[in-house]
């Protein structure tokens, strides 16, 4: 019988890093959020147009970029997680299937009321966005997860180095009132799948959905982050050389592609007017869908940061109030978009503005003129941002506390099951972590990296 060996600090640290990096970026995606809709003409402007944006405009908003590719790399790496701590491809392919289907369900119900406070579903519908991308791709990784690891790791990359060949396929634009051609059932696919943009439902005169996260780049991310789950099998010093080698490559490969516009994005830049403005340029990479040129610079940040807090203690204080951020990130994407929308509200309400644009939605946004008017100042997003941010704190604490309870209280059938799962597997060790067992590689046990 093999030994039990007790290391809970180690699995702690790489998951409080995990956490971090989730955190920060969620954090940031409250300011792009909150200057939606606090900073006036935030919906409608460019703040990454060269000719027109400030620098603070266009830090602020470029920032943000980070978020989606984060938060999904780290959605897939999480699920990738479940499997190392010993869940079978089954568990695996059924959590990810109905967790993505109750994702999706939220985007097309609760989030489309949170986010635009219109509940007029019969003109708008729907606007897809990240939660749509990410449970879609969750359904489709479901799909997968019983195929090797080499194969799941082959498709993502494929997707993510590919999909670029495919922006010359276009669906023409279509817009209500336009004289455009309505969309096919097969153009409306390709916009799910790769394009995005608007259509409508069941005719000119049906409600129009907007597509704004087609979903195949972001299946891609999806995946590949549940294989990168693997390097979390390897000791701390290995683990840290891959993260800082794949960073090192991709920021070789974005200065190579980007610098002398040969692929991975479909504009090309062009110097500018100045040196920052062209600067600029270089970095206005495309988001919708994510390409190759996106994916490689917003990743940097995450995979240099997991490989320097691997195996550090983060204490409590500011950073640790990020890891509770990052420990509730649905509750938190929740929260934050009734703070960005109520922030806003009163910022428009104290310059003497009507709150009336605040119940309507993206498509009357697109089609009144002159665009209704409202928010302030771009300062003024800082300090809502950060007001929101001390808000919503206490709020994602508690709910923190709720979820570890709810696991404390549900480990015991875990404990039994992985107990399990820990007899039928040969040559891995049983380490106990907190409440519950989990399985991981032999030489983990015995590389005396318990403490890092």
């Amino acid at each position: 019988m093999q030994p039990i060996v007790t290391a809970p600090v180690s699995t702690r640290l790489r998951l409080d890093a995990i956490d971090l990096v989730r955190g920060v970026v969620m954090v940031l995606m409250v300011l792009d959020h909150t200057r939606d809709f606090v900073h006036r003409g935030g919906q409608f402007n460019n703040p990454l147009d060269p000719a027109s944006t400030t620098v603070l405009l266009y830090i602020t908003r470029w920032v943000t970029h980070l978020c989606a590719p984060t938060f999904v790399l780290l959605a897939g790496l999480g699920v990738g997680l479940r499997r190392i701590r010993g869940a079978g491809s089954g568990d695996v392919a059924w959590f990810l299937f109905t967790r993505g289907a109750w994702l999706v369900l939220l985007e097309l119900t609760l989030f489309r009321l949170i986010i635009w406070w219109n509940v007029d579903v019969t003109s708008f519908a729907a606007f897809l966005q990240v939660i749509w991308a990410t449970g879609v791709a969750m359904v489709a990784l479901s799909a997968l997860v019983r195929l090797p690891l080499a194969a799941i790791g082959t498709i993502a990359a494929v997707i993510l180095l590919g999909h670029n060949l495919l922006d010359g396929i276009r669906v023409p634009f279509w817009f209500p009132g336009t004289p455009a051609p309505l969309p096919t059932p097969g153009g409306i696919l390709w916009m799910l799948v790769h394009q995005g943009g608007f259509f409508p439902l069941g005719g000119a005169d049906g409600p129009v959905v907007f597509d704004r996260y087609p979903v195949l780049p972001w299946f891609g991310l999806m995946a590949a982050g549940y294989v990168m789950a693997e390097i979390y099998r390897w000791e701390p010093a290995r683990r840290r050389r891959f993260l800082l080698g794949a960073a090192a490559a991709m920021l070789a490969a974005f200065v190579v592609l980007r610098g002398f516009n040969v692929y991975g994005d479909p504009r090309h830049w062009a110097p500018q007017p100045t040196l920052i403005q062209s600067a600029m340029d270089v970095m206005n990479v495309e988001k919708y869908p994510p390409s190759l040129a996106y994916v490689l610079v917003t990743l940097l940040p995450a995979l240099t940061t997991l490989a320097a807090l691997d195996g550090r203690a983060i204490a409590g204080g500011l950073w640790g109030a990020v890891v509770t951020f990052g420990r509730v990130p649905f509750f938190f994407y929740l929260l934050q978009w009734v703070t960005a929308h109520v922030s806003g509200m009163v910022v428009t309400a104290l310059l003497g503005k009507s709150l009336s644009p605040f119940f309507l939605n993206v498509l009357d946004y697109a089609t009144m003129q002159p665009p209704p008017d409202f928010g302030g100042p771009l300062w003024a997003v800082y300090v809502c941002w950060l007001v929101s941010l001390l808000a919503m704190y206490p709020l994602c604490r508690w709910f923190a506390g709720v979820k570890a309870r709810r696991r404390g209280v549900d480990g015991s059938s875990r404990d039994r099951l992985c107990k399990l799962r820990a007899a039928q597997s040969l040559g891995r060790p049983k380490i106990r972590h907190g409440c519950r067992f989990m399985i991981l590689p032999s030489s983990f046990a015995s590389s005396g990296n318990s403490g890092s």
